[in-house]
């Protein structure tokens, strides 16, 4: 036999075996001695003995039954390597062999070479050094296979082998090849795979017909794995080589034991098959590992993670409850009629390849910050109403998004915001993840389908000039199903760190967190082309290992850096969805960060219901300098009114409770539906103020999905209680006229990108601001409600020749008239109003914009009714 490598050393090999039910039953046919078919001598005598908690009975010379069961629940010495087995073989059939060495209680070793030969397994065992009693003595080997219970052999059909029915073991001898050592040979059938080989030596003379057995130096079972082998610690998650084999990958840093658990049916209960995978052989680091060469008759995985220190509070997590990969790429829903039980999963990884997807004719928009108008959705939500007229099984899905994509290209839309997509805990909504590397099943047909459709539908997205942005999760998960229970210490936060919330939330600058959240964003990029990640609850990616705050966050700065995740859009969003409530912070950026901005928010709504100083809402309007003017620029701040949380635009001119003082809304003088006609005209008025200011805004303008439409939560600011969009109400009056006018205003930025799309902000020298009598604005009077302003066009701009002139802005939150005196032009250039909010439909936008006639020699006297915006543009006068 091929001899080890002097450099091989022996390791402790721990194999404890699951209790998990046993698949099909596997035949080995015969056992070889030196390639020559052999039975076990005659006069070997069997007495009654103990024999590892069981008996073994003498029941004739030929033919003997033990009562045996073999465990192999304790630590045996192991070393596998890869060699070439050379002997008693023909050159031909030469190919790799896995090797394991063992030492023996006794002295001497055990080894044991394994490799595949056409559709067997052929297992050589070699005994050498081994102390004896008597010149006289033979060796035999009694051994048993089995799957996942190691008290419970398979049964070995085969007129070869002499199996006791009752115990399932079988004795055979080996053949002296030397004065001291021993060698036999069995061929197993590999169609069954993987599976164990458990096994004992028996050491008989004519002076002991009793016996001798012989263990592992740890007083235990020799135990070798069949079909499956170390594997390796990268990448985690499972992987597939050239040669059909399955890598599997797990961390686990605080686990003792870990059992990979295989299924050959997505509605069993109990895995089929469980491997206890060595702490020696299977583990390097805090990585758990194993390759399996052939389990296509399995169709899912998870793992069970055993260990004392899991829980870093001591929490009563069940050790046998079946935990998902975090790094599967395709899962799937476990279907049981027995869900309540805790040991069952929500999902399991699939024992699939990712499904390959042509991406050829696909094209990375990389648009500039700048020009983005990003249409904020839910997948589901978008098109799931019975009024989107798709068909069933299309209606909420990816796919089903794409048959919209005319609706977003009508509203000047060129990125859309996805509301999370990941697998999320269902009670709890899309804001609690259970997973990172796949889209949720619920938005595609199954697992496979899902993954192809999400693709499809980014594909035909950037055909139309639309980039896709993801709102992504990883601070926190599900309250289980996600990460509890493979290592809280590691993943999660300690209950008892301050300041920090609920349990589930994630250690995110802990290495493995901060190496999955990479993991998960290239993920993201390279196989789905995502465009950019507007992160949810981005300031507790602030927080250190302690729930400490970090000046330099590791996976912050490692994002900014990150060759690949630099390249796409990448969005800190304060916003908790624990309280609903955005977390005040000062973001570290590196000037790669962008953030959707709050006080913009707030300081918008505050100035349209009579609040707040003219001074924020210059601020605003002007890329909120007081956040991005240390490095960044305009371009960065992702501006909104509305969003998904909290009440929608029309609500939010609708209701005024007390409950909802925290959303800064006014009903315009009256709470909640009405027929008020004045209530509803300065209802209507404050909607198109918000969008106007929106728009004429430097940064990037968000629209939520169903505010062009007039969407409704009656009132209620929670997230459960936002509703499908209904398409039936884009034909109304009120949709036909907001969509129209949000077209407007899109395509009006696009013109005007000069003064509304500037990445930096603007000159000094290129803004003047008014009061209502053409005065010094009264900055800091809380009762003022008027402002206007001059944006002057850049003649050195190169696009200048393609720009009109200069755009007079005014805003009065009053609820009086305002006179308003617009700046002298130079002879031949007058002003064309593009916007009055307070006009009626169609009249109250102009895309070619209508002359306003002097009043009087050089000035021109604008009368603004109350709580209305008007734009005008100075342009030739013999345009339009």
């Amino acid at each position: 036999m091929a001899a080890l490598p002097p450099s091989l050393t022996t390791r402790s090999c721990y194999l404890n075996y699951g209790t998990a039910e046993m698949s099909n039953l596997i035949a080995a046919e015969h056992f070889i001695s030196k390639s020559k078919i052999t039975h076990r001598p005659e006069n070997v005598n069997v007495k009654n003995e103990n024999f590892c908690g069981g008996s073994i009975k003498n029941l004739g010379n030929t033919r003997k039954n033990f009562d045996v069961r073999m465990f192999a629940a304790a630590r045996v010495s192991v070393e596998h390597s890869e060699t070439i087995f050379t002997r008693s073989l023909q050159v031909a059939d030469l190919k790799k062999v896995a090797t394991y060495l063992f030492r023996t209680e006794i002295g001497g070793q055990v080894k044991v070479f394994v490799r595949k030969r056409n559709d067997k397994y052929a297992v050589n065992v070699e005994a050498s050094s081994l102390q004896l009693c008597g010149n006289d003595s033979w060796l035999a080997l009694v051994w048993g296979i089995h799957r996942s219970d190691s008290s419970c052999f398979m049964p070995v059909e085969s007129q070869h082998y002499n199996q006791n029915a009752k115990t399932r073991t079988t004795e055979n001898p080996f053949i002296k090849t030397s004065f001291s050592e021993f060698a036999i040979e069995l061929e197993l059938e590999a169609k069954c795979s993987p599976f164990y080989l458990s096994f004992l030596l028996k050491s008989l003379s004519n002076a002991n017909p009793d016996g001798q057995e012989i263990k592992s130096h740890r007083k235990a079972n020799f135990c070798v794995p069949i079909g499956f082998g170390a594997g390796y610690p990268a990448p985690l998650g499972l992987s597939f080589s050239k040669n059909g084999s399955m890598n599997f990958a797990f961390f686990s840093r605080n686990s003792e034991n870990v059992v990979l658990c295989l299924y050959d049916d997505s509605t069993a209960e109990k895995p089929a098959f469980e491997l206890d995978l060595d702490p020696y052989i299977n583990r390097t680091g805090d990585v758990w590992h194993a390759s399996v060469g052939s389990a296509w008759n399995y169709v899912s995985y998870g793992y069970k993670c055993r260990g004392p220190a899991l829980q870093g509070d001591g929490d009563n997590f069940p050790a046998e409850r079946i935990l998902l990969d975090p790094y599967a790429k395709v899962i799937a829903n476990v279907i049981s009629d027995n869900n309540d039980s805790v040991l069952l999963p929500t999902y399991l990884g699939q024992l699939c390849k990712e499904p390959s997807f042509d991406w050829s004719g696909d094209v990375r928009l990389n648009l500039p910050m700048e020009k983005l108008v990003v249409y904020r959705l839910n997948v589901m939500c978008f098109t799931e109403h019975k009024s989107s007229k798709l068909p069933t099984n299309m209606a909420g899905t990816f796919l089903g998004l794409t048959e919209k994509v005319n609706h977003l290209k009508a509203l000047g839309v060129n990125a859309v915001l996805l509301e999370p997509i990941f697998p999320f805990d269902e009670q709890k909504g899309p804001y609690f993840p259970c997973h990172f590397f796949s889209p949720m099943n619920i938005y595609g047909p199954g697992p496979v389908s899902t993954i192809n459709s999400m693709k499809e539908m980014v594909k035909k997205l950037h055909a139309n000039g639309i980039e896709v942005l993801m709102e992504v999760v990883f601070t926190h998960t599900a309250d289980s199903g996600a990460l509890q229970g493979i290592d809280d210490l590691c993943y999660y936060y300690s209950s008892n760190t301050e300041n920090l919330g609920p349990r589930s939330n994630l250690n995110c600058n802990y290495p493995i967190v901060q190496q999955i959240i990479l993991d998960s964003l290239h993920h993201w990029v390279t196989e789905f082309h995502v465009d950019g990640f507007s992160f949810v609850n981005a300031a507790s990616l602030l927080r250190g290992p302690h729930g400490e705050c970090l000046s330099r966050p590791p996976l912050v700065e490692a994002i900014a850096f990150d060759p690949l995740l630099s390249k796409t859009k990448i969005i800190a969003d304060c916003w908790d969805p624990h309280g609903f409530k955005p977390k005040e912070t000062h973001f570290p950026h590196w000037k790669r960060w962008a953030e959707t901005n709050t006080k913009f928010c707030n300081d918008i709504r505050n100035f349209l219901r009579g609040e707040g100083l003219i001074s924020d809402l210059a601020t605003r309007l002007c890329g909120s300098g007081d956040i991005f003017s240390d490095g960044r620029g305009p371009a960065f701040s992702f501006n909104f009114i509305a969003r998904n949380f909290g009440l929608p635009l029309v609500d939010l001119v609708s209701f005024s409770s007390p409950e909802l003082s925290s959303q800064l809304s006014w009903n315009c003088g009256e709470e909640g539906p009405t027929t008020n006609t004045a209530v509803l005209e300065r209802r209507l008025k404050q909607i198109r103020n918000f969008l106007f200011i929106l728009y004429v805004s430097l940064g990037v303008p968000v629209l939520n999905m169903g505010d062009e439409c007039g969407q409704s939560s009656r009132g209620s600011p929670s997230y459960g209680d936002k509703k499908a969009l209904d398409w039936n109400t884009l034909a109304t009056g009120f949709g036909i006229q907001i969509t129209q006018f949000i077209s407007f205003l899109s395509s009006l930025r696009m013109r005007r990108s000069d003064v509304l799309q500037s990445r930096n902000f603007l000159k000094e020298e290129n803004i003047d601001w008014h009061g209502s009598d053409h005065s010094e604005p009264r900055w800091e009077d809380p009762s003022c409600k008027f402002l206007a302003m001059t944006l002057k066009a850049d003649e050195e701009d190169p696009q200048s020749s393609q720009q009109s002139g200069d755009l007079f802005i005014a805003f009065n939150a009053a609820e009086h008239s305002e006179s308003v005196i617009l700046p002298p032009l130079d002879e031949g250039i007058e002003w064309r109003r593009l916007v009055d909010t307070a006009l009626p439909f169609p009249g109250f936008f102009s895309i070619s914009g209508d002359p306003v006639p002097e009043q009087m020699a050089g000035l021109v006297a604008y009368e603004m009714k109350s709580y209305s915006c008007t734009l005008f543009e100075a342009s030739s006068g013999l345009s339009g």
